[in-house]
């Protein structure tokens, strides 16, 4: 299982897998950070479909057309905005990734790729974060066989090495 999630450096909006992720606002209509950088990479055609959504509540997710991007899809989760961990922080991220994950299989997508939900503007604390995204993406590979691959894109190398000893922890 350890060698269906990966961790690697590199910009999210180039990578070629069935589908991205994106850390997306309540609106889905583009924002700062990862949001924004997808929304400029897929185009306008993107924030028009994502204008027929209606929005996204926290902790729940979205799909669409990836339009200029290199990947199929673009799955829109909302993370929560860390207030500390007393209003429900980590069962929100946590439902990001299951809601995440069960939109890729739902639509047979093998390969997915996520940044760090809720750890840039949002303030998550990383070290927190990636210990449930990994648990979770751990869990549901498990239990489900289509999903090939999970690919914890990050930005920089203090995200990346966080993910890799993560990983490293779940390994036999």
């Amino acid at each position: 299982m350890r060698a269906r999630l990966q961790a690697i450096q590199a910009n999210i909006v180039t990578l070629k897998v069935d589908a991205i992720v994106n850390a997306a606002n309540t609106t889905l209509l583009g924002g700062g950070g990862v949001d924004g950088a997808i929304h400029r990479a897929a185009g306008p055609e993107l924030l028009a479909e994502c204008r027929t959504l209606g929005g996204c509540a926290t902790g729940q997710a979205k799909i669409t057309r990836a339009y200029r991007l290199p990947t199929k899809h673009v799955i829109h989760t909302v993370g929560p905005v860390w207030h500390g961990g007393t209003r429900g922080e980590p069962a929100l991220l946590a439902s990001c990734y299951r809601a995440s994950l069960g939109l890729a299989l739902a639509h047979k997508l093998k390969t997915i790729a996520f940044p760090a939900i809720s750890c840039g503007v949002y303030g998550y604390p990383l070290e927190q974060a990636v210990i449930i995204a990994v648990r979770e993406s751990a869990e549901f590979v498990a239990q489900h066989e289509l999903i090939e691959k999970v690919i914890f894109a990050c930005f920089d190398r203090d995200t990346l090495d966080a993910y890799l000893a993560e990983l490293d922890r779940l390994a036999p």
